[in-house]
């Protein structure tokens, strides 16, 4: 990577870093442009290089964030080494959740504001910052697995879509049930998904 391409990355991220503290403490009705650039100590000109908006940043972001748990996942379950497809799945799901409730303000703005559409984005797109994106990762795991699936966009779907509506108040309020006693739940849920999808 050039000097240049080093430079303009690091103004991306301090967009990136910085979008996410203000949206977390002002909310992002309420932090402007202005205010990001200004705390990121970059120009005005420079946001609009890689963003078009404040939600196209949201967006990003969010795509940006769901790159970096999904990473962290997946290179710390290369290192545990789960031996079925079904258990690097769980633990996939497994260390994402605990990423999420060590860090409530990433989970407040994923769930506030992911949809599917920026998941598949997130999926789908590469971010700048990483040499895979999820969905090259994903793939990865399928054929190093030799596992065949049927309809792997949905299977995934369904697997967002369960985790991120069931520990969101488990989390953030210890309702129904804190964390720790419906984790069991999530699990066997997530193993019924993946055995529907298994060809």
């Amino acid at each position: 990577m050039s000097k240049l391409e080093i430079n303009k990355q690091k103004k991306r991220d301090a967009l990136l870093n910085t979008a996410f503290e203000l949206f977390v403490s002002k909310g992002i009705q309420k932090t402007s442009i202005s205010d990001i650039v200004e705390h990121a100590g970059v120009a005005k000109g420079t946001f609009y290089l890689y963003f078009t908006d404040k939600y196209d940043l949201r967006n990003k972001l969010i795509s940006h964030k769901a790159n970096q748990l999904f990473q962290a996942a997946y290179l710390s379950m290369r290192q545990e080494k789960p031996e079925s497809f079904e258990d690097q799945v769980i633990f996939l799901c497994s260390h994402i959740i605990d990423c999420l409730e060590a860090a409530p303000s990433l989970l407040i703005l994923i769930s506030k504001h992911l949809s599917w559409g920026i998941f598949k984005t997130a999926i789908a797109k590469p971010d700048p910052s990483s040499e895979k994106n999820v969905y090259e990762i994903y793939t990865q795991i399928i054929t190093e697995s030799g596992q065949a699936l049927k309809q792997p966009e949905i299977m995934i779907y369904m697997i967002a879509e369960l985790i991120s509506g069931s520990i969101y108040n488990p989390i953030l309020y210890r309702q129904p049930v804190p964390l720790s006693e419906i984790k069991p739940y999530i699990f066997a849920t997530v193993r019924e998904i993946v055995r529907k999808h298994l060809a």
